[in-house]
């Protein structure tokens, strides 16, 4: 990664904390919602078999409501589980959120070692989240790379899930990051140009 680019995301990283830090509990809240009423509506959301949610940090939009919902039906759902050996995330089928969730390596809520890895493949939608997202469909993470790593051979839709806060015109990149098929906001669903 060009030294530009390195600072690029660490400057943008910086500006989009800020802002969604001002967000009210509140206000996160009532966003959350909206994100989880708009995403059940989605045709792809409707038609997908298998799903791989994401168990929200305080910072982000909270679809643990959905998870539950969508456990009581037909859907398959997974949630990623760290890999501490190969240093990366695998999807872990999850079917009790109440007995197959403990706090992982750090901190973010993760499947039991005991429940069923998933070929990323196998799956049929990836619900993901970020620090930012950019209108052409690039992602700033963490800056660790992980979800670049588990989404790399993933065939399926990859869809962003954002405060509108941290969507931006545009994410510094490199060659490796994977872009988002959709973005999904309180307010809107953008198709990257």
């Amino acid at each position: 990664m060009n030294a530009d680019n390195q600072s690029a995301k660490i400057e943008l990283r910086a500006i989009i904390r800020s802002a969604i830090k001002n967000l009210s509990p509140e206000k996160r809240k009532s966003d959350s919602e909206k994100i989880c009423a708009l995403l059940k509506t989605q045709p792809f959301f409707q038609t997908a078999r298998s799903i791989l949610f994401f168990a929200p940090l305080p910072e982000e939009p909270d679809l643990w409501p959905v998870v539950n919902e969508t456990m009581a039906g037909k859907q398959m759902v997974a949630l990623p589980c760290f890999d501490p050996e190969n240093q990366v995330y695998q999807p872990r089928r999850v079917t009790d959120l109440h007995v197959e969730i403990l706090s992982g390596k750090f901190g973010i809520r993760e499947p039991v070692d005991t429940c069923v890895a998933i070929p990323p493949n196998d799956l049929d939608l990836v619900l993901v989240p970020g620090v930012a997202f950019g209108l052409d469909g690039h992602r700033l993470g963490r800056g660790k790379g992980y979800y670049d790593r588990l989404l790399q051979y993933f065939t399926g839709k990859k869809i962003g899930i954002a405060f509108d806060e941290q969507i931006v015109d545009a994410v510094p990149s490199e060659e490796n990051d994977v872009r988002m098929d959709l973005i999904l906001t309180p307010t809107r669903c953008v198709k990257p140009q």
